[in-house]
């Protein structure tokens, strides 16, 4: 599943082709998404202009002055700006056409992605009031993350992947963040100190920014807007290396479950 990272470069990408333009058509040719695309949004959408292209943990938003369209990639879901004569691919269920003659489309093979539309505060929508802060944000601190974890028998790397905490860490970031941070992912969040905390912070923040300057990762189908992949796979400390030699201190990458989740990790260099 895209990411932070791989959701904030294709926002990037896009930004500059869409904000400031009007809509001229809708094409819908499978409305059968996570959830259903809303039946009238081809009318609704038609003739507004896109004032605002923003990113929401791992959500795009599109404003458009009487409400905000909303995306989402799901598992294999990537969107690309084209020119209006492309022709269309498998999997291409959903596409905006442009006045300056290019359209924004969305393949998505899985269909666990989502377009869907609101008249009311984005950040109030079902889907979004629930997030925790931006990773990016003052508000994810090391004071935020203590507080929040008191207690928690929670392993921290779950912590990290839980969006109602905070927005928008999957499990490749997570474990390389937890990395850098000297971390081991199965420690109980509630025992980890606040001068702990502050490194992880620093470490994801760090981490992300890295990633985002990459072009995220690509693995699987990723690629960005213009069709180009991302290589921060390349740049990898633990993620998916399990049973190579730690680049840092030689012992052997080990991988475990979390959560029905894969996790990566050095137990020299992560405690």
């Amino acid at each position: 599943m895209p990411e932070l990272p791989e959701v904030e470069v294709v926002c990037r990408g896009i930004k500059s082709h869409l904000e400031k333009k009007r809509i001229t058509s809708v094409i819908i040719r499978n409305p059968s998404l996570r959830w259903p695309i809303p039946v009238n949004i081809k009318k609704i959408l038609t003739g507004l202009k896109i004032c605002k292209v923003t990113r929401r943990g791992k959500y795009l938003l599109f404003d458009c002055g009487i409400g905000t369209l909303i995306l989402h990639l799901g598992m294999s879901g990537t969107l690309r700006i084209l020119p209006s004569n492309a022709p269309p691919q498998k999997h291409d269920h959903f596409e905006l056409i442009l006045e300056n003659r290019l359209i924004l489309r969305l393949n998505d093979p899985r269909r666990f992605g989502a377009v869907l539309w609101t008249t009311n505060d984005v950040m109030r929508h079902p889907l979004l009031m629930h997030l925790g802060p931006e990773p990016f944000s003052a508000a994810f601190c090391k004071n935020f993350l203590y507080e929040k974890t008191r207690g928690r028998k929670t392993s921290i790397k779950e912590i990290l992947m839980n969006s109602h905490i905070v927005s928008g860490i999957g499990n490749i970031y997570a474990s390389e963040a937890l990395f850098h941070a000297g971390i081991n992912p199965r420690i109980a969040a509630g025992r980890i100190s606040i001068d702990r905390y502050d490194k992880l912070v620093c470490a994801v923040k760090e981490t992300l920014k890295c990633a985002i300057s990459a072009g995220g990762s690509s693995l699987r189908n990723f690629v960005n807007s213009d069709s180009k992949p991302g290589y921060f796979q390349q740049q990898y400390w633990v993620y998916k290396r399990n049973g190579k030699a730690c680049r840092k201190c030689g012992s052997i990458i080990k991988q475990i479950k979390q959560g029905q989740r894969s996790s990566f990790y050095c137990k020299n260099c992560q405690k």
